[in-house]
């Protein structure tokens, strides 16, 4: 049964010059020279970045124990001199924090939230349970740590407090009608296998009315064929109002295979009825990382040869 998304959510603070961003690590370790390389852009651009050090303990594949990530995590929620918390990687083992995580006290200091991959988790934790509008975009140490890694024009809209922007794209783009139509919903959405990975538990997606994004990286054709799938027979499709896939990179069975992701994910989205996009380059993408804003209102349309996003209202104040 798909549960509605469409309901108030709580806007953080806009971001500004000058204003201290805090660096995190929920999920998988993280090395100190792209944590350094990916310091100096956020300097580049403006803000000031701050981590504890323990940033850079490790577990196993973990950036440190369950409560050393949950500590981290909700101390640059509650720290006032922090205006923004970005994620330095994903990897794996934001699950564990679901429960770890003092979502009252999160919930009471809402801040810009930045990240995506495994960070999905709680990206849609904080947007479904906290009611916080959360941002699935660049990370530290994966987009900032390289030229031309972010796309500034949309990260500057999304955190900046802009009440209303488009994105808007056309032939040699990148991002590709499949399916002609138009769609107002609640923006939604994250890496699919993450979305996938919450059906069943106290976190499941809520997807009712959304226009829901979807991307993953290096899952074969028939991997993301099972996954979109399983949403559909779990019901997580009904009630949809568009659907946005990402670049999908390296998406692909074998090199010299005979059909296109594109087919693929068409048996199972193109009969829903509404108006489907392919190739948006947010997440696990080749370059120029686009910020999108989970949990505002949103409109797609998709022509045969255009197809606009348009945010409907400031995902910042």
């Amino acid at each position: 049964m798909a549960t509605s998304s469409h309901t108030p959510r709580i806007k953080p603070p806009a971001l500004r010059p000058g204003d201290t961003v805090g660096i995190v690590a929920p999920a998988s370790n993280i090395s100190r020279e792209l944590l350094q390389a990916g310091c100096d852009k956020v300097r580049q651009l403006g803000y000031k970045p701050f981590y504890f050090e323990s940033i850079l303990e490790q577990d196993l594949y973990f950036a440190g124990s369950v409560e050393r990530r949950a500590r981290e995590l909700e101390e640059m929620f509650v720290r006032d001199e922090v205006k923004a918390i970005i994620c330095a990687r994903g990897g794996y083992g934001s699950n564990y924090l679901l429960e770890a995580l003092d979502l009252k006290k999160i919930a009471a200091h809402p801040k810009i939230f930045v990240g995506y991959s495994d960070i999905t988790s709680l990206l849609t934790y904080f947007a479904d349970q906290a009611r916080l509008i959360t941002f699935h975009g660049p990370m530290v140490t994966k987009d900032f740590s390289h030229e031309g890694g972010v796309d500034l024009v949309s990260w500057q809209a999304a955190l900046g407090g802009r009440s209303k922007w488009s994105m808007n794209f056309g032939p040699g783009s990148g991002v590709k009608p499949l399916v002609e139509g138009s769609g107002d919903g609640v923006l939604y959405g994250g890496c699919l296998s993450m979305l996938v990975a919450s059906l069943g538990t106290s976190y499941e997606i809520r997807t009712a009315e959304t226009i829901l994004f979807m991307e993953d990286v290096a899952a074969k054709p028939y991997q993301i064929d099972r996954m979109l799938m399983q949403l559909k027979l779990s019901g997580k499709l009904e009630g949809i109002r568009g659907v946005i896939f990402g670049e999908m990179l390296d998406c692909v069975q074998h090199k010299d295979q005979t059909y296109t992701l594109e087919q693929i994910v068409l048996r199972i989205v193109g009969d829903l009825g509404v108006p489907v996009a392919y190739g948006l380059r947010s997440g696990h993408v080749s370059g120029g990382n686009v910020t999108l804003p989970i949990g505002v209102s949103a409109a797609l349309t998709v022509k045969s040869d255009e197809v606009n996003i348009n945010i409907l209202e400031s995902a910042t104040q």
